[in-house]
């Protein structure tokens, strides 16, 4: 989607967020409902109360699979989303309305999978430690000013931070 993707921005927690996604999840859960084998969940920075974040609601589904879920990507054109192969051997990915101007993003998401596990965790860390949700914010701010129009570099290095947030909350306790 290079080349057309919309500059990025970090815009302060609006609490608009969490309500934005709930009407969404309603209109998501009518058209999905064939291929849903788990909940419809928010992810990402708009799901963490205080947190600043592109002002874009993520948003993640249960599938059972990849391959059984195929027929929504059609379905879900009726809602406004834009299939995009974006790392299509982990996800399903789309945005709304477009690559441009994005209100959401909506991820497919096997719930049996190391990736579904993830987000969920890495969501849920941010909600109970403030401390690693300034850290993550002031990165996030770094890397907006540092790659605003490279989106795979602000996601990859944002990557980095997630990977090491999540193993030390998967480090036994000694």
């Amino acid at each position: 989607m290079s080349g057309v993707d919309a500059t990025i921005l970090i815009a302060e927690y609006d609490e608009s967020w969490p309500r934005r996604f709930a009407e969404e999840r309603e209109l998501l859960a009518s058209v999905l409902r064939p291929w849903l084998m788990g909940p419809i969940e928010h992810i990402g920075s708009t799901a963490v109360p205080g947190l600043a974040a592109k002002p874009v609601i993520d948003i993640m589904a249960g599938v059972a699979s990849l391959d059984a879920s195929r027929p929504a990507l059609d379905a879900l054109a009726v809602l406004g989303y834009c299939y995009a192969p974006y790392r299509a051997g982990a996800m399903h990915w789309f945005c709304k309305p477009g690559p441009e101007v994005r209100t959401h993003h909506l991820h497919l998401v096997p719930v049996a999978s190391e990736l579904w596990n993830e987000r969920l965790a890495f969501r849920d860390l941010l909600r109970l430690d403030a401390g690693l949700a300034r850290e993550y914010e002031a990165l996030k701010r770094r890397l907006a000013a540092a790659h605003a129009d490279d989106r795979e570099e602000y996601t990859d290095a944002k990557g980095r931070f997630i990977a090491a947030a999540i193993g030390r909350m998967m480090r036994p306790l000694e």
